[in-house]
């Protein structure tokens, strides 16, 4: 279902059920999910969303400001802002810059995020093995200026260091393609109905990855 609000088409993924009431939820890549109760007609889910419409429009501005914003030069002081999980911070909030030269804070914030990622992989991706009943050789944090995942023919998982910049649920759907590919090494029919088994919008974790990749860079 799809609704235009101000200059943003916006396609609202509705999910009926027996419930009493109908709630709204914007997830950090501004992708809206409606739970309506069966039988809720068209209009009066448009009509619940529409008047929520200055703060979905608020959130989908800052979303763009702040692909807008990413500094194509980066900027190695204080002030400086990087991505980490999904939002921005100062440099100072991310790693200690006391006393030290750029270069230095450039190899503290890339082991920043090197660690970061190793961590945040580690903890999510061990459910997700358990649901799709599979286990990787390995599992490595790189770095890659192509790919966000990998996963070779010997079952050894990679990862790029960049995602420690994504929001969580993108980080999971990096996870779960590269898991499926435990079971089908390539991209056919069969890997991405497992894949939207797990994980049904991965589609718009695609788009998040592809509209927002570039600002999730050193």
């Amino acid at each position: 279902m799809k609704l235009q609000l101000d200059n943003h088409t916006i396609e609202l993924n509705v999910l009926y059920g027996v419930r009493k009431k109908l709630s709204l939820q914007m997830d950090a890549m501004g992708h809206i999910t409606v739970k309506a109760p069966n039988g809720t007609s068209d209009e009066l889910i448009l009509q619940a969303v529409k008047q929520h419409e200055k703060e979905i429009l608020r959130r989908l501005q800052a979303l763009d400001a702040a692909a807008e914003a990413a500094p194509k030069v980066r900027e190695y002081e204080e002030e400086g802002k990087f991505l980490h999980l999904g939002k921005f911070y100062s440099l100072h909030d991310l790693i200690d810059t006391n006393g030290l030269s750029e270069e230095e804070l450039k190899v503290n914030l890339r082991k920043f995020y090197f660690s970061s990622c190793k961590k945040v992989i580690g903890e999510r991706i061990k459910p997700y093995q358990d649901m799709l009943k599979v286990k990787p050789k390995t599992i490595d944090i790189v770095e890659s200026a192509t790919k966000w995942g990998s996963c070779s023919s010997s079952k050894k998982l990679t990862f790029n260091y960049r995602l420690a910049m994504a929001p969580l649920e993108v980080i999971d759907y990096v996870i779960i393609h590269e898991l499926c590919h435990l079971t089908h090494m390539n991209h056919d029919r069969s890997f991405w109905r497992l894949l939207g088994s797990i994980m049904p919008d991965y589609k718009e974790k695609e788009e998040y990855l592809a509209r927002y990749g570039q600002a999730m860079t050193l």
